[in-house]
Formats: structure tokens, C-alpha cells, sequence
């Protein structure tokens, strides 16, 4: 299709779709979520008790997975709303039927279905009433933009999944242009020194107030458009999803896009929100769904201490997914935030449970952006482990990138791991996955180990 149609198709599908969000529904959705934003421990604790009874109660009597497969007991708790005595649930389940995940009495007769990355393996079918749909984009409204100064209803940039852009080698442009919304959907795919300008053309062309999406590929950007010395944008805010936000990163795009930027942590399951406050904090909100972080014998870790995240959603009542494996692993913060919101503060995502390395010692690791730190000359990278006593780290970098700094990074993942080997490899790109993802570690033992 000619580019003007398919700006048009895009518009068109776009109408639809914000009617799917934000229609009916929408609005008094934003008010409850407002309402509570300010609650007190106590609220909380009396509004999530009875939310959870509510969910598990309907889900081990009516929905098959549950009632099937729980025991006795099991099904007592869940009627009883004790959370922590039902079984933590593995993604395979859900993979592999999803329909058994589905209260009938619930179910609509045109039910959306949403998938996960698959990053992690098949992807997940996710079904969803357009209700919910709305509350998901309420909640993230008020504590995600909201938070940030900002809100759907102003014109916005978007990196994420889709492929924009088919050809790899294109001259442009870079985005499909959204005007039901007054949305830039960026490509993740063709972001390069030499296409950072055009980027920025989109952006000013069509007035973008803020924008939202994949961490890597703004970061990506900003460095781009730093090193051009290409003049700034002046934004409301960045709000980095799918993808660690780090320090440097943070910086980076802050200085390029002229504005605070913004973590938020969440599912396409839509089990749990995360996001951040002005004072740097990423909050849970105990409305969007309860967020366990646990020992591997299962009970809760301290504060500061690293474990998996398991969620129970609060948001899907037609396909209710309970202490679900999310596969990461994150620290609650010690202390509350500044900002006098009582909602759990995650300290740090540490990582995806498929990248922990092991060393051969049998320490476990799950970051290494701290490998690369004050080497401005690597513009990405990425650690995978070959095996338990060797790795390769791909790089790519600037110019003034050279052995000295090659045998910087081995000296640096050799403190991290131990006696192990190290590879460095420049290459001109790091491959993502098939939604645009980055991966920054990726351990092929794993990998091997799911497909012997």
C-alpha cells in the first residue's frame, strides 16, 4: 500500500481501538483508581482481603483449572481467601490450555486474546473482556501517565512489537502514524546513527507530548541522538516498559528527550502494575493485583533480598490466574517512599529466572549492566553463557573501542563469575526477539536443558 494508506489503515484500526479502551466504562474506571490512590495500609488491607476471597472463592468452584486440579484442602483455602495456602502456578498449564483458565459465567461472546513475547517460550493466550481491557488502561492512566504528568488524551510515541516497517534496509520512514489518537508507533527494528534524525523529525512533525515503550530502544536512541549532537526534544515524559531501566540509561534518555523518565513493571497477563512515583519509587498497586516475592522453598524474602515474583491478578476476573509464576525475580525496598503512598515499593527488577547464570562454583547471578559501567565506548551488549565455564559477550561499539578495554570487560565478568572463559565479540547489532525485545543476559544452559 502507498504510505498514505497505510497512515489511513492504521488510523482506522486505531478508532477501533481506542473505542475498545477507552469507551464505556473507561472513565468511572480512572475515578475508583483515583479514589484509591492515597489510601492507607489499612484500607488497602481490608479492600485487597475481600477482592482476593472474592477471585479465588469463584475461581474453585467454577473455573475448571482450579477446580479440577486443587485439592480438598486447597479448594477450603481458596473459598477462605488464605492465599498463601494454594500452589504457585507454572506458566505450562496456561500454555498449554488456556480455556481451562476460564470462569464460564464470565465468559463474553467476542472475548479478546492477547498473547505474551514468547520470549520465554510458546507464547501465552491471554483472553480478556473489552471491560477489562478498559480497566487496564484506567489503572495505568492513573498510577503509570498519571504519575508521570502525563495521559493518554495528549499525542504520544510508542516503540514497541509490531513491524513497522518490514524492510530492514528502508530509507523511512520509521513510524506509522495513529490519528484517532494522535500516536507515532515507532519501529524497534531501524533504530542507527544515521536514522536518529528522522526519528526526531516524527516526533516534532507530529507534536508528541510524551512517549512510552521498550527501554532499550530509547535508550538506543538517546545515545544516538547525543552523539549527532542533534538538538533535544522537550517532552512531558518517557515511561520505559518490557525491558531493566538502568542508570545509565535513565540519563541518557532524560538528556535527549528533555524530560524525568519513568519505569514501569507489568505483564501482558496483567496480573500485577508496578510503576513509578516522582520520587523514584516503583509502587505495586494492591488494586491491579497481589505481588509475592519469594524464597525458592516458597516463603516471603526480606526486604533487600532477592527472589521470584509470583502474582495473583485482581484486574481479569474471566480468566483469574492465582500466584502465577511470572518469571522474574526482583527486592522489595526497606524502607516506604517519600511520597506517603502506602503501596509495596519493589527496590529492583533483578532479572528473568531463564537468564540466571551459574558459576562454576555454583554462584547465581541475574545482572551484569554493572559489567559495563563507565565504558562509554560500548554502546550495547549482551552476556550468554556457553556453558557453566564459558561465555561470550557480544559487543557493539564506538570508535576508541580496544583491546584494552576488551580484557577490561573479561577482568570485570571474571570478578563477577570466577575462573571462567571469556569471548568478546564486535558486532554491528545484537539480534532481538521476534517483538523487538533485548535480552542483556541470556544463558544457552538453560536453554539446552528445556529442549533435552
Amino acid at each position: 500500500m502507498p504510505l498514505t494508506a497505510q497512515h489511513a489503515a492504521v488510523t482506522a484500526f486505531g478508532t477501533s481501538w481506542m473505542w475498545a479502551r477507552f469507551g464505556p466504562g473507561y472513565r468511572s474506571a480512572v475515578r475508583e483508581f483515583e479514589r484509591r490512590d492515597r489510601w492507607g495500609t489499612t484500607d488497602w488491607k481490608a479492600w485487597t482481603d475481600r477482592a482476593v476471597t472474592e477471585l479465588t472463592a469463584g475461581a474453585v468452584q467454577r473455573v475448571p483449572h482450579y477446580r479440577d486440579n486443587y485439592t480438598a484442602e486447597q479448594r477450603s483455602a481458596g473459598v477462605a481467601g488464605q492465599l498463601s495456602e494454594l500452589p504457585l502456578l507454572d506458566k505450562e498449564p496456561l500454555r498449554a490450555g488456556p480455556e481451562q483458565f476460564v470462569d464460564p459465567t464470565l465468559r463474553p461472546r467476542r472475548p479478546r486474546k492477547f498473547l505474551t513475547s514468547g520470549s520465554s517460550g510458546t507464547p501465552i493466550t491471554t483472553i480478556w473482556t473489552t471491560a477489562e481491557l478498559r480497566t487496564s488502561m484506567a489503572i495505568r492512566e492513573v498510577r503509570s501517565a498519571g504519575w508521570a504528568g502525563t495521559s493518554f488524551r495528549f499525542p504520544r510515541a510508542t516503540f514497541s512489537g509490531r513491524m513497522v516497517e518490514p524492510d530492514p534496509g528502508s530509507d523511512g520512514p520509521f513510524y506509522r502514524f495513529n490519528a484517532a489518537e494522535r500516536q507515532i508507533y515507532l519501529s524497534a527494528f531501524h533504530v542507527r546513527p544515521d536514522t536518529a534524525e528522522a526519528y526526531l523529525r516524527a516526533f516534532r512533525r507530529h507534536k508528541i507530548e510524551w512517549a512510552t515503550g521498550y527501554a532499550v530502544s530509547f535508550a538506543l536512541l538517546a545515545g544516538f541522538i547525543l552523539d549527532a549532537g542533534l538538538e533535544p526534544l522537550s517532552l512531558r515524559a518517557v515511561i520505559t516498559t518490557s525491558e531493566k531501566l538502568t542508570d545509565a540509561m535513565r540519563q541518557k534518555i532524560g538528556a535527549a528527550f528533555g524530560c524525568p523518565v519513568f519505569e514501569e513493571y507489568a505483564a501482558v497477563e496483567n496480573c500485577f502494575l508496578a510503576s513509578e512515583c516522582s520520587e523514584g519509587s516503583l509502587h505495586v498497586s494492591p488494586d491491579g493485583g497481589v505481588v509475592e516475592i519469594l524464597r525458592p522453598d516458597g516463603s516471603p524474602v526480606d526486604p533487600g533480598e532477592v527472589g521470584e515474583v509470583v502474582a495473583t491478578g485482581l484486574m481479569r476476573r474471566t480468566q483469574p490466574l492465582i500466584r502465577y509464576r511470572i518469571g522474574d525475580l526482583a527486592t522489595w525496598a526497606p524502607d516506604p517512599c517519600r511520597c506517603g503512598r502506602a503501596m509495596p515499593v519493589i527496590a529492583e527488577v533483578n532479572g528473568r529466572v531463564e537468564d540466571v547464570v551459574v558459576g562454576p562454583d555454583g554462584r547465581q547471578l541475574v545482572r551484569f549492566h554493572g559489567v559495563f559501567v563507565g565504558m562509554d565506548q560500548v554502546r550495547e551488549a549482551q552476556v550468554v553463557q556457553e556453558a557453566v565455564d564459558r561465555f561470550r559477550v557480544l559487543v557493539v561499539a564506538d570508535d576508541g573501542f580496544d583491546d584494552a578495554d576488551e580484557s577490561e570487560i573479561v577482568n570485570r565478568l571474571q570478578h563477577r563469575v570466577g575462573e571462567v572463559a571469556v569471548r568478546v565479540l564486535r558486532v554491528e547489532s545484537i539480534p532481538r526477539t521476534a517483538s523487538g525485545k533485548f535480552r542483556a543476559v541470556i544463558s544457552e544452559i538453560k536453554q539446552r536443558s528445556e529442549h533435552d
